[in-house]
């Protein structure tokens, strides 16, 4: 698969002529979602979830189909696209790729912040993204989408769930709200204390990595 990250939380991924998009949200690309055949959102908060994107996403393609939860579902009765509800363990294929659900609650940002539904997407075995949760799989990833920057998380945590998964590799995400020195530090931080076999590094938006070469 190729994955293109599209700011902060979103990437676009591409296999066989089809294309699934996760998480466009007001911090990402505003074509982030045009022509895709499935959009998948892990939860309801305005850096992952964009009515407008979605909009545009489905005037692109109007065969287009969302993958949610419950409570972002209940946002997008008016797009006229089939939104389909999805959660913990369930399992579904869309535009071509095998996708299993993990995890039910975003991190905890305040104990004064209602805690919302998050849910991550297992794609082909493969390719783990976790919305805004350090959700643990329970299974092998090759490669994982790290959460590196939030409201709700400390740098160790990131490194703990990093070592845990201990994916071969993992590429920074939800690193939007970082200036060019506080990506600075985290770059170097997660790539110096990852743990042994897993790469990191940060894709820039806009680049894209195959992941049977990477």
């Amino acid at each position: 698969m190729r994955v293109t990250k599209m700011g902060h939380a979103c990437i676009r991924i591409e296999k066989n002529g089809q294309t699934l998009v996760i998480d466009p949200g007001a911090f990402t690309d505003p074509d982030a979602g045009l022509g895709a055949d499935a959009v998948l959102v892990t939860h309801e908060h305005f850096d992952h979830l964009d009515e407008g994107r979605l909009r545009r996403a489905a005037q692109s393609n109007p065969g287009v189909e969302i993958w949610t939860n419950g409570s972002v579902a209940a946002k997008l009765g008016s797009l006229g696209v089939p939104v389909h509800v999805v959660g913990h363990g369930d399992a579904f294929s869309a535009a071509g790729f095998e996708v299993n659900v993990h995890g039910e609650h975003h991190a905890v940002i305040h104990p004064d912040i209602p805690v919302v539904g998050n849910i991550g997407f297992f794609l082909d075995g493969e390719l783990f993204h976790p919305g805004d949760a350090l959700t643990e799989p329970g299974t092998e990833v090759t490669t994982l989408m790290l959460p590196t920057h939030a409201p709700w998380m400390k740098l160790w945590e990131t490194i703990d769930y990093l070592r845990a998964v201990a994916p071969r590799r993992a590429y920074s995400l939800h690193d939007g709200l970082l200036n060019d020195n506080g990506l600075e530090v985290v770059d170097k931080l997660l790539a110096g204390k990852a743990g042994p076999g897993t790469e990191y590094r940060r894709l820039r938006t806009g680049e894209a990595v195959d992941t049977s070469t990477a």
